[in-house]
């Protein structure tokens, strides 16, 4: 686990981010995962980097949101972190480690998660808006925790779960291989491969349809541009990892109805067997099994988080996928299938644009993925020289 461990630490700081522009890292993680942070404290200090740690903790949020009343949450100084603006102005790299703690947040009532996410958003504006502005440099990595693996492996004790959930991750993001940075070269080789024929069709609209009732269509801007991981102004990889190429639709276009394929979850908190509704870009309706008021919340939390602001499409065969595993965690879970995302739109998929709202970006200070592919997806494209189809069955369909 150490070697694997210093392999993963070197993939994240040596290749994911990039430090040409910066000698600052930010690292924001949960205070489960300190042993590890700290050794990617001790190796980003030996790159000669200046290193913020922002440590959270599950545990006393999931305290504080019992005990305290809804109204008084946007005055609780605990949701009010000014580090990030204060780093996204130094320009530093930030990177996010992710975790998921399974039902910490069960008994937690669904407005108060949703509004204590809210006004965390509220307090680091500076640092979405240079985000979204492609103007930092920024990473989503994942790692696990006890919480999370005993829930995935019941039977297993605390250190065989720990193990087993470690090594699919490394298994997934490819620190297995000899030379992880080289393999994920040439992973992002062929991305960008299906990035370039995508863009070469000019694609008006997307057309999704499946068994599980999904009847979907997504319009696309005339200035919309398809994008892949590491083909960004800083050369970086945003997500680890990252199988997907992906698209901001114009958030006005989007019609009819999407079933949800994999569990999303959120804040800690489960969303299961859901559906959206769409008209006119808007979800005018939706549904859940399970979590229908953190659904709720999500959505009602802001106008931009009724319209979607990305589409991306990823192969039923990517190593993800083919683990036939749900890790409860979008970061791993959206590379094992085609999403979508409610929310904040990417300003690098318009191409020449000098009004990114009039162009169709959603604009939106979220953004929430969740899974939409099965083995059965279709999507038919509307191009420049007809209807083509992009995908079938679950996988990419698309020729020379």
């Amino acid at each position: 686990m150490e070697e694997l461990e210093n392999k993963y630490i070197k993939l994240l700081l040596e290749r994911c981010l990039n430090f040409e522009n910066t000698n600052i890292l930010f690292v924001s993680y949960d205070i489960a995962l300190k042993s590890f942070v700290q050794k990617i404290k001790e190796y980003a200090f030996k790159m000669g980097l200046e290193v913020y740690l922002q440590e959270n903790d599950i545990h006393k949020t999931h305290d504080i949101l019992k005990k305290i009343k809804l109204e008084d949450i946007e005055k609780e100084e605990y949701f009010k972190s000014k580090d990030w603006d204060e780093y996204a102005q130094k320009n530093a790299a930030f990177l996010m480690l992710s975790s998921e703690f399974p039902g910490v947040m069960d008994d937690i009532d669904a407005e108060k998660i949703a509004l204590a996410s809210k006004v965390k958003m509220d307090n680091k504006k500076i640092y979405r808006q240079k985000q979204m502005n492609n103007e930092l440099v920024w990473l989503i990595a994942v790692y696990p925790n006890i919480i999370w693996a005993k829930e995935k492996f019941p039977d297993l004790s605390e250190d065989e779960a720990f193990k087993k959930l470690f090594n699919l991750m490394m298994d997934v993001c490819m620190v297995n291989e000899d030379n992880p940075i080289k393999a994920w070269d040439k992973q992002l080789k062929k991305q960008k491969e299906l990035m370039l024929k995508l863009n070469e069709l000019e694609i008006k609209s997307l057309h999704y349809t499946n068994s599980l009732g999904t009847d979907l269509k997504i319009g696309l801007s005339p200035k919309a541009m398809w994008q892949s991981a590491g083909e960004n102004d800083f050369k970086m990889i945003v997500n680890m990892p990252s199988y997907e190429v992906f698209t901001s639709p114009d958030f006005r276009k989007t019609e009819g109805i999407v079933y949800a394929s994999k569990p999303l979850v959120y804040n800690s908190s489960l969303i299961e067997d859901f559906y959206l509704k769409f008209k006119d870009g808007k979800v005018i309706e939706y549904d859940a099994k399970t979590g229908k008021d953190i659904l709720k919340g999500l959505i009602e939390s802001e106008e931009g988080m009724h319209y979607l602001g990305e589409c991306a499409l990823v192969d039923k065969n990517s190593p993800i996928a083919k683990t036939n595993f749900v890790f409860g965690e979008t970061c791993l879970d959206e590379n094992a299938s085609c999403h979508i995302a409610l929310g904040a739109g990417f300003k690098e998929c318009l191409k020449d644009s000098n009004n990114l709202k009039e162009d169709g970006l959603n604009e939106a200070q979220n953004h929430i993925d969740f899974m939409i592919g099965t083995n059965d997806l279709n999507i038919e494209a509307e191009t420049k020289e007809g209807v083509v189809t992009i995908f079938k069955d679950g996988s990419f369909a698309i020729k020379d």
